[in-house]
């Protein structure tokens, strides 16, 4: 292959993870994406598009530069220098998987351009050692929900087809909230009641969305390992936790390390502008102001895109697509 032969353009989804119970086991991928362009170059440029990018490095030390080049490595070829864009609409450091979707971005990217030499199963290992959890790129990998584990040397996965009912409704508190600090407020250790709690609320949840069974979401999508500690971080999240199943949730949880909020509602509930108005008025309440979005499971995951016109920028082929 000729340097600056040939361009590939992948879409991944951001995702939430633990859906309350399941800590850094439980994945859903969500319709919220990012957009990466790469190629090879004689000189290596990285653009990032959009102001949520800004403080981001352009050099080699950028994420999508270096999980390419593990690609390439892993895959025995060399190619230096590249070209990448990147634009995305998943806020970062919100708990809606921005770093996972570029994790497996990246590499889907890297792998695409020089043929797909490695599996699925390769890219999700390589993604799960570098984000340390396989849930959110579990997500962003295969789409869908994920249930998975590591055992720090291998990943393993079930993917489950989500219910055509579910719709999410995420409040994005307008802070960041960075993954190590969240995960610095949790205890080294646990007691056996948090531990037995959270294994038969996490079974009974997944058993929940693999049957069908939205009536028990409510009881099962509860925690103990980590939101009681987490919630100091997101003022309101505890009384959200509380009650919103009181008005027209299924479920409720931080999403991932936070500070998103997320309540799973049935599709064709009446009660949606109630929960809304539930959300931010007990975020004011705190005097934090969020952004509601309503969004749907992604089924798809990552995708290769084989359709666009290599003239354009990244973002003039996507821009009817982003959410800005």
């Amino acid at each position: 292959m000729e340097n600056g032969s040939r361009k590939v353009r992948v879409k991944v989804p951001g995702s939430t993870a633990n859906l309350g119970p399941g800590f850094d086991t439980l994945g859903m991928a969500l319709n919220v994406y990012a957009w990466i362009e790469m190629s090879i170059a004689d000189q290596t440029i990285i653009h990032l598009i959009g102001e949520q990018m800004n403080g981001i490095p352009t050099d080699k030390s950028n994420l999508l530069y270096e999980v390419a080049q593990m690609v390439f490595a892993k895959a025995g070829v060399s190619h230096p220098e590249l070209e990448i864009s990147m634009y995305s609409d998943i806020p970062l450091a919100r708990g809606l998987g921005s770093s996972a979707s570029a994790i497996v971005g990246g590499l889907a990217a890297a792998n695409a351009l020089i043929g797909s030499p490695l599996s699925d199963d390769t890219l999700f290992q390589m993604a799960t050692e570098l984000e340390q959890h396989p849930d959110n790129v579990g997500a962003s990998l295969f789409g869908g929900l994920v249930v998975a584990f590591w055992d720090g040397e291998r990943a393993e996965h079930i993917r489950i087809e989500p219910d055509d009912r579910l719709e999410v409704l995420v409040a994005i508190p307008h802070f960041q909230l960075q993954t190590e600090k969240a995960r610095h407020v949790l205890p080294r250790e646990q007691s056996l009641a948090n531990a037995v709690f959270n294994v038969g609320h996490s079974s009974v949840l997944v058993a929940a969305l693999c049957t069908g069974r939205l009536d028990m979401i409510p009881r099962a999508m509860k925690d103990a390992l980590h939101q009681p500690y987490r919630a100091p971080l997101v003022p309101g999240l505890g009384h959200i936790l509380a009650e919103a199943t009181e008005h027209g949730a299924l479920g409720v949880a931080l999403s991932g390390a936070g500070p998103t909020m997320l309540a799973l509602v049935e599709r064709d509930s009446s009660r949606k502008a109630e929960l809304e108005r539930f959300l931010l008025d007990t975020l004011r309440g705190e005097q934090i102001e969020a952004t509601l979005l309503w969004l749907k499971p992604d089924k798809s995951g990552v995708q290769v895109l084989t359709h666009f016109d290599e003239r354009c920028t990244l973002f003039e082929n996507i821009k009817g697509e982003v959410r800005a």
